[in-house]
């Protein structure tokens, strides 16, 4: 029997926040948020793979077992200062033909809120998967006037993201947890 190639069919897309005195925990808490707390996840990089079904955060939890090796891109962020804004994004660009592969972006950073978040990480995945399909754009132009030229090329179909953002709190850690996770 030959081995399969290890190739994700569906996806879903999830987000958390923790807060907790100590950073790990922080992490735990904003896992448990997102429903991936009991998964060893681990991070590849940004390339959705063709053929891939995005399906709900409830049908994709359904599907995990407890212990499993689960495959993620993930964007993450801390902070211990009280009052900083911190926020984590992936963003996905689809491509209109389901044979090419998309690309996934992960983003994080603090002062930003979750459009900004969102918007970022929308642009850089569609600015990737654009380049690959050869479409036109002019890089200067802002995020909104290059998605209106990638969705009219008919070569990209969407973008979505999954922002979230908190402020940290006094005396703990605050943690922003963003991330695609895939289903063999």
């Amino acid at each position: 029997m030959a081995n399969l190639p290890m190739v994700p069919t569906r996806a879903f897309f999830t987000k958390g926040v923790g807060v907790h005195k100590n950073k790990l925990q922080s992490f735990e808490l904003a896992l448990r948020e997102a429903g991936i707390e009991k998964q060893n996840l681990v991070y590849v990089s940004s390339i959705y793979p063709p053929n891939c079904q995005l399906v709900t955060l409830e049908e994709g939890v359904k599907e995990l077992h407890s212990g499993q090796i689960t495959f993620c891109v993930m964007a993450r962020n801390q902070t211990n200062e009280k009052g900083r804004l911190v926020g984590s994004s992936v963003g996905l660009a689809i491509p209109a033909d389901k044979e090419h592969y998309g690309y996934i972006s992960e983003h994080h950073s603090f002062g930003e809120e979750e459009k900004e978040l969102g918007d970022f990480a929308e642009d850089l995945a569609s600015t990737m998967l654009a380049t690959t399909l050869g479409v036109d754009f002019d890089p200067e132009v802002g995020y909104d006037a290059r998605r209106e030229v990638y969705l009219m090329s008919g070569k990209i179909i969407d973008s979505i993201s999954a922002p979230v953002s908190a402020m940290g709190a006094a005396n703990m850690w605050t943690t922003t947890v963003s991330a695609v996770v895939f289903i063999l």
